[in-house]
């Protein structure tokens, strides 16, 4: 293999790994908008399912890319996959030649397992705090979830759940 063919190769790989962490899907139908902010003019709504290209992140907001229209939607309405794959026993070793196959998917004897990396977002900016506002709906709907001890009681004994004592532990706090 000339020397050519290994860096278009290396390249190769390079730019598929960052593709492949720069793509995202809709989780939901969601509002693409001009700015990271619920307030923010709605430039147009993506289906769930949309595939998007990430080009910034900002709190709770992603700015990505969705075909020709570019915006920001909410990070939880997103979802970030990867592929990860597991090598058997036999395929083990090779070296870079093998490694540099495997990872543009050459490799041998593989099995692949999708998985879902997840985001968290700390606290509220204090824009979030200026512009909030009440929604009555939304709280009404949240307690007609709500149920009595008996009912909780009885939807754990007939699901076969088990009370587990946890320990608050200080070393998780700031």
């Amino acid at each position: 293999m000339t020397a050519r063919v290994l860096a278009f190769l290396v390249l190769l790989a390079c730019a598929c790994a960052a593709w492949a962490q720069e793509q995202a899907f809709t989780n939901r139908s969601t509002e693409l908008k001009d700015r990271g902010a619920a307030e923010a003019r709605t430039v147009a709504t993506l289906p769930e399912n949309t595939a998007v290209k990430v080009i910034a992140r900002g709190g709770g907001w992603t700015h990505v890319e969705a075909g020709a229209q570019n915006g920001w939607v909410r990070v939880f309405h997103l979802r970030f996959p990867s592929t990860v794959e597991t090598s058997s026993p036999s395929s083990s070793g090779g070296g870079f030649l093998s490694g540099l196959t495997s990872a543009i998917g050459g490799g041998r004897d593989k099995s692949q397992q999708t998985t879902i990396a997840t985001t968290g977002v700390r606290g509220l900016s204090p824009e979030d705090l200026k512009n909030a506002s009440p929604d009555a709906a939304a709280l009404a709907k949240a307690q007609s979830y709500r149920v009595d001890k008996p009912a909780a009681e009885r939807f754990a004994r007939e699901g076969k759940l088990a009370a587990v004592q946890v320990e608050y532990s200080e070393g998780g706090r700031r």
